[in-house]
């Protein structure tokens, strides 16, 4: 999924994963990739698989109206929204994302850039 979904095997890779923080918040190598969403690499203690969570449901929605939240400049594109995804529970968790994606030599698009973050609450008093 990583190669074929992200630009690492053809060059950099800039991943902000939403559950990282610390010294750990910035991947970029395919290794702490794999290890955000699967777990279990030791050099990564704190993530627990963000893909094996038992998710059921998923959908990504632009910011704006009309795809406001696509800009696309020749080979590269970049989207900015919200993605929401439902465990078998019914909760949903909302993310805020931004993408930036290459069009390879192969005709293929692939992510150079994933941002992602749970989304800014103040709080009340």
């Amino acid at each position: 999924m990583l190669s074929d979904a992200y630009n690492y095997d053809q060059g950099k890779v800039f991943f902000k994963p939403t559950l990282a923080y610390g010294d750990q918040t910035f991947r970029n190598d395919k290794k702490g990739a794999l290890a955000y969403f699967v777990g279990g690499d030791a050099d990564y203690p704190n993530d627990k698989g963000f893909a094996l969570k038992p998710w059921v449901k998923a959908r990504y929605d632009n910011a704006g109206n009309n795809n406001e939240g696509i800009q696309i400049y020749g080979s590269v594109a970049i989207t900015m929204g919200n993605v929401w995804v439902t465990d078998k529970e019914g909760n949903e968790v909302m993310v805020d994302k931004t993408w930036v994606f290459r069009k390879g030599e192969d005709g293929k698009l692939r992510i150079i850039v994933h941002k992602s973050s749970l989304p800014y609450k103040p709080e009340t008093k």
